[in-house]
């Protein structure tokens, strides 16, 4: 059995693919707000919250409240954003932990589809795969477009 994997998951979403990318590029600040009840805070720890390279940390809960730290990679050609791993409680059960969120424009321009992938390698054969880490990220994408399509809300 490898310890390597890779999940992914596809959410139609209402917003712009450019919105969603842009959230997710460099408005994490709004994630609290968003979605309250999956990520508590994020805070910038270098850089700043838009540019390539910059490590935030991030709270959330899944089942309970953990912590992240991750650098972003961005690809504008493909309208990417890579959270890399550098520590946190996810790195108790994992050796490396990437997530990756990307949205495509619907062809009949009625919103985009999200992707959002996992790419880990578990730190032995026992764990479980990340599906409660993915049901967090498909909430925080759901949250994160009605945020987007209704910012006063």
């Amino acid at each position: 059995m490898s310890l390597k994997g890779k999940k992914e998951t596809e959410i139609e979403i209402k917003a712009p693919a450019d919105k969603f990318y842009n959230f997710f590029k460099g408005q994490t600040y709004h994630v609290t707000k968003a979605t309250p009840t999956n990520v508590q805070d994020v805070e910038v720890h270098e850089g700043d919250w838009e540019s390539h390279g910059s490590v935030k940390l991030w709270k959330y809960t899944v089942g309970k409240q953990e912590t992240y730290k991750e650098r972003v990679e961005l690809d504008e050609a493909n309208k990417t954003v890579s959270l890399v791993g550098l520590e946190g409680d996810i790195f108790k059960y994992f050796k490396s932990w990437t997530t990756v969120f990307k949205a495509i424009p619907k062809a009949d321009g009625s919103g985009s589809v999200a992707n959002v992938t996992i790419e880990y390698e578990k730190l032995h054969d026992a764990i479980a795969d990340p599906k409660a880490y993915m049901e967090l990220l498909t909430s925080v994408v759901k949250d994160v477009d009605d945020h987007i399509m209704n910012p006063e809300a």
